[in-house]
């Protein structure tokens, strides 16, 4: 799980969080009451753009559907790098498996 910094903008009180397992990419946003979860199935990920900033990088995971790309603000470079690459290697297992 990658968890957003609480340093970074719009993450003080509930800092975003981000879990990629081998079958989905998901985005979890808690609030006051409940959470607000948005998930992607890892065949529907089209790209995968990383915004680095001076503190902090955004993670941009855009899909097949043409439909707002999923963004999560405010990890650390090194998390984002990492979200990018796992999110690669379950998408490449994944369509071996189908071959």
């Amino acid at each position: 799980m990658f968890r957003a910094s609480r340093l970074s903008q719009g993450n003080r009180l509930f800092p975003t969080q981000v879990v990629i397992s081998e079958s989905s990419v998901t985005h979890y946003t808690p609030q006051w009451i409940g959470k607000l979860e948005a998930s992607i199935h890892l065949s529907h990920v089209s790209s995968i753009k990383i915004d680095t900033n001076i503190l902090f990088s955004d993670v941009f995971i855009e899909t097949t559907g043409g439909h707002n790309p999923v963004v999560c603000h405010g990890h650390s470079k090194r998390d984002a790098i990492e979200m990018k690459r796992l999110i690669e290697q379950f998408q490449s297992a994944f369509y071996k498996k189908e071959k």
